[in-house]
């Protein structure tokens, strides 16, 4: 449960900018996005258009007095028809907000509104080192499913990144 009071709500085009805020943000500081520099807003806005109220790619914000404090999202993970019940998810925390679980919360939260989405696998790409990270995923049930090495490049620096997934319990299990 979040040690913080926020609303967590469907993600509504005018978070954009809160949410463009924290990815630069986590881009600027960390490795954890591969982002040179600030995202452009009409790239973002395209990237914002896939998600919906319904179905499997969604995205919650959490909100505190208007403000974006994180988001969690579940999209597309490939645009081959043969990828439709996969989804990517992700989660992104403002700066202080690590550490406190609102990452657990926005993922209950978010993974709870795709019980019922046409969704069989959940996957994750975590760029390491990155131990909070993995073990948030573990803690909802991913198990690895392999290391990507040094397959990006980032300030001079290679990264790796391990790939974490989740299956959809088999009915009645």
């Amino acid at each position: 449960m979040s040690h913080i009071d926020v609303d967590l709500l469907p993600a509504a085009a005018s978070d954009l900018p809160g949410i463009v805020a924290i990815q630069d943000h986590t881009a600027a500081t960390s490795h954890a996005r591969f982002a040179t520099g600030p995202l452009p807003m009409d790239e973002r806005r395209a990237w914002f258009a896939q998600f919906a109220e319904t179905g499997p790619y969604r995205m919650l914000v959490a909100r505190r007095d208007g403000d974006v404090l994180g988001y969690a999202c579940s999209q597309r993970f490939r645009d081959h028809e043969a990828f439709r019940e996969t989804v990517e998810v992700s989660v992104g925390l403002g700066g202080g907000m690590t550490g406190q679980g609102l990452g657990t919360a926005l993922y209950r939260a978010l993974f709870g509104l795709l019980d019922d989405a046409p969704v069989h696998v959940v996957l994750a790409g975590i760029a390491l080192p990155n131990d909070a990270s993995v073990a948030l995923h573990r803690k909802f049930g991913f198990e690895e499913a392999g290391t990507f090495r040094e397959y990006a490049v980032k300030n001079g620096r290679y990264i790796s990144s391990l790939w974490m997934q989740r299956l959809r319990p088999a009915a009645g299990a």
